[in-house]
C-alpha cells in the first residue's frame, strides 16, 4: 500500500519543540520532492515549506522562517519538520505530501498523509 504517515504531533506548551516526521510507505521517498501543509480550525489550508529530492528548501510563509526547519534523511525514507519556538497561532493539523516538484498547491502532488495534530497551549 502506497501512503505518507505523519508522526510526532501533540501538546506543547508556547516557546516549546516538535519534530514532525513523515515516513513513506510502498514508494521510495527520495525520488519525490516533500512538502508540509497544515490546516487550523476555521481556516484554508496552506503550505509550510517544502524540500525537493535534490535538498533545495522552499518556505512558503514567513512566520515559520528561522523557527521551522525541513530535513530529509534519504536512508529512513523520512522527512522531518523540526518546529521552534512555537505559538498558539502553530496549532493545526500537519499534513506531509509527496510530488514531482515543490508546488504550493495542495492538489498538485502524488500521495497525501493522513495528517498529525500539534497544539500549542499553556
Amino acid at each position: 500500500q502506497l501512503q505518507l504517515v505523519e508522526s510526532g504531533g501533540g501538546l506543547v506548551q508556547p516557546g516549546g519543540s516538535l519534530r514532525l516526521s513523515c515516513a513513506a510507505s510502498g514508494f521510495y521517498l527520495p525520488y519525490y520532492a516533500i512538502g508540509w501543509f497544515r490546516q487550523a480550525p476555521g481556516k484554508e489550508r496552506e503550505g509550510v515549506s517544502c524540500i525537493t529530492n535534490s535538498g533545495d528548501i522552499t518556505d512558503y510563509d514567513d512566520s515559520e522562517k528561522g523557527r521551522f526547519t525541513i530535513s530529509r534523511d534519504n536512508a529512513k525514507n523520512t522527512v522531518y519538520l523540526q518546529m521552534n519556538n512555537l505559538k498558539p497561532e502553530d496549532t493545526a493539523v500537519y499534513y506531509c505530501v509527496a510530488g514531482l516538484q515543490c508546488v504550493k498547491s495542495w492538489y498538485a502532488n502524488e500521495y497525501w498523509g493522513q495528517g498529525t495534530q500539534v497544539t500549542v497551549s499553556s
